[in-house]
């Protein structure tokens, strides 16, 4: 198994946390209200461990790298608008295409077109400057050596 795995027993004493959302042998999951229960205990003098022990988690079992994640992680959500709320349901997998406004769609292809026109830019560029370095490695006395030849 891997270095910060949990153990079944571990699994099972982490599910019986109020704050624990979902656990798995791999990863874990908090609830919102422990994140901001955190943010009010943290702003208020406590240090990350302190918080976590009170709140029941075994700080061992957990790990110092998971436990210093978790509070940066929850730090940076603070500040956003949105604050602790998941995102990845808002932004994970391709942009939707269905139900587009046509505002929307034009935006999306305008900004297509300016990319293709810098990848055609840039290999333009490219293709320029392979022909200059080619006509560089060819002087001009190696290319018709057979001309000066008498027969």
């Amino acid at each position: 198994m891997g270095v910060n795995y949990f153990t079944e027993e571990q699994v099972e004493e982490l599910r019986k946390n109020p704050y624990v959302k979902k656990v798995s042998e791999k990863g874990i999951t908090y609830e919102e209200g422990f994140k901001e229960h955190f943010m009010v205990e943290y702003e208020s003098g406590k240090g990350p461990y302190q918080i976590f022990r009170e709140a029941g988690f075994d700080v061992k079992a957990l790990g110092e790298r998971r436990i210093h994640s978790f509070s940066d992680r929850t730090r940076k959500q603070h500040k956003r608008k949105t604050g602790f709320e998941d995102q990845r349901k808002y932004t994970s997998g391709r942009p939707k295409t269905k139900d587009l406004s046509d505002e929307e769609k034009i935006q999306r292809l305008e900004l297509r077109i300016k990319t293709l026109k810098q990848e055609n830019d840039f290999l333009k560029r490219v293709r320029y400057l392979n022909r200059k370095s080619l006509s560089r490695k060819t002087s001009p006395s190696e290319k018709n050596t057979n001309s000066s030849k008498e027969i």
